[in-house]
């Protein structure tokens, strides 16, 4: 069935977002520069906030994006609906004394972040990006464009590629990006260009890898939707253009859209899940509330997170790694993601909310769980759940190739994920 035109636009706007976000620190920059274009203010985390009701606000630290919507009638009790994400995506970064090279040719020092699949990064054009710290106190962003690759061997030179292909981490995994004596040349400087500053005046940096081509629609009916990072800036996009469509409507709850850095590390990080940054900020709301200890357990008690990350579907050439029941796919609606073993957070109570916020959005959906010998990820929801005590429903949208450069979603179900966000946040 053809998706329709409002999900193929939200596909496009998707490929630009994703565009813009080639690190989690241009994630949350460009998430921040959208919703200040709706209305939202910009907050500094160490000035005095707001301490009436009502209003639209956001707050970036580092690599993450808190944004909010106060109702102008809330009250100390009033719950809070968070819906959570990540900005960040498996890959590689850039090591200290990152210009190396040998025979002849100029490489880039990188190690692995996270999970990615190595053999995807192969034989594209890949750009670094990231931040910049300078001597004089500033933080810029810093993205190079094309400029590297991890070419392939030739099959003529390992005729055994076809039946199994290993790289070395340390040493199949360096990108190259041009010719010459590594000693005559400085990948910083290509850095500092990118960014219109001086290489000498940088002081620290934190660089990743990505992918440079744009994300794109393609398949019969327009089903399919191809894009790196789409795990997990399909939740932060999502999340990004619900929370901006909301007004400070009276009756509602506070409407909270979370995009947490280094989810795929773990979240230990002050800008992390595990870390102290939504807490910080709901309980700066909870203060302009006049809220008081007690005030604020109750509000908790009533609120509600979604945590929002990309699920696997179905994959008609490895039918045997999933559930033999449970096999959801691309095209057919969100997914509620489920596990006996807390890896995600989903409870009863949880689905039942879950059914609630789709059949509000007109939104049909389907279910997860992995199959019993493959061992289960996790997400930023049982951290939340643990962390504040905020009733946490485990969620997203199906995926081919997870943790690939280049990621495959489902047209409609990217527009359906939105959809019950907007539902979510209107209560």
């Amino acid at each position: 069935m053809p998706v329709t035109p409002v999900a193929l636009a939200h596909a496009e706007d998707l490929a630009d977002f994703v565009a813009a976000s080639p690190s989690s620190y241009h994630a949350a920059a460009e998430t921040a520069r959208r919703l200040e274009e709706a209305g939202f203010t910009r907050l500094n985390e160490e000035d005095a906030w707001p301490s009436q009701p009502g209003g639209r606000f956001l707050v970036v630290r580092d690599g993450a994006m808190i944004a909010w919507v106060v109702p102008a009638d809330a009250t100390p009790t009033t719950p809070v609906h968070v819906f959570g994400a990540h900005t960040d995506s498996p890959g590689f970064k850039l090591k200290p004394q990152p210009t190396t090279g040998v025979r002849g040719w100029l490489q880039a020092g990188v190690e692995v972040y996270g999970g990615p699949l190595l053999n995807s990064w192969l034989d594209r054009e890949l750009r670094l990006a990231g931040r910049l710290a300078l001597a004089d106190g500033r933080v810029v962003l810093a993205d190079t464009g094309a400029l590297l690759r991890l070419p392939q061997l030739a099959i003529h030179l390992d005729r055994e590629a076809n039946k199994a292909l290993t790289l070395d981490k340390q040493y199949q995994t360096q990108p190259v990006w041009g010719l010459g004596d590594p000693s005559e040349a400085d990948l910083l400087g290509e850095l500092a260009a990118s960014a219109g500053v001086d290489a000498a005046a940088i002081r620290g940096y934190d660089v990743v890898i990505a992918d440079t081509a744009r994300g794109a629609v393609f398949g019969k009916d327009d089903a399919f939707f191809a894009s790196g990072r789409l795990d997990d800036l399909a939740s932060v996009h999502a999340g990004a253009v619900a929370i901006a469509a909301l007004d400070t409507q009276d009756g509602g709850p506070i409407a909270v859209l979370a995009a947490f850095d280094h989810e795929e590390l773990g979240s230990s990080s002050r800008s992390g899940a595990a870390g102290p940054f939504l807490e910080d900020v709901l309980g700066r709301i909870s203060d302009g509330l006049g809220a008081d200890a007690s005030e604020r357990r109750r509000s908790f008690a009533a609120s509600w997170c979604l945590s929002s990350d990309v699920g696997h579907s179905v994959h008609p050439n490895y039918v045997a790694k999933h559930d033999p029941v449970v096999q959801p796919v691309l095209g057919s609606g969100p997914i509620l993601k489920i596990n006996a073993n807390q890896r995600y957070a989903t409870d009863a109570v949880g689905a039942a909310a879950w059914h609630a916020w789709c059949e509000r959005a007109g939104v049909v959906t389907q279910e997860f769980v992995s199959n019993n010998a493959v061992p289960c990820g996790s997400t930023i929801g049982p951290l939340t759940a643990t962390r504040l005590g905020i009733r946490t429903v485990d969620v997203g949208i199906p995926i081919l190739s997870m943790h690939s450069a280049r990621e495959l979603a489902g047209v409609s179900d990217l527009h359906d994920l939105t959809g019950v966000a907007g539902a979510f946040f209107r209560g």
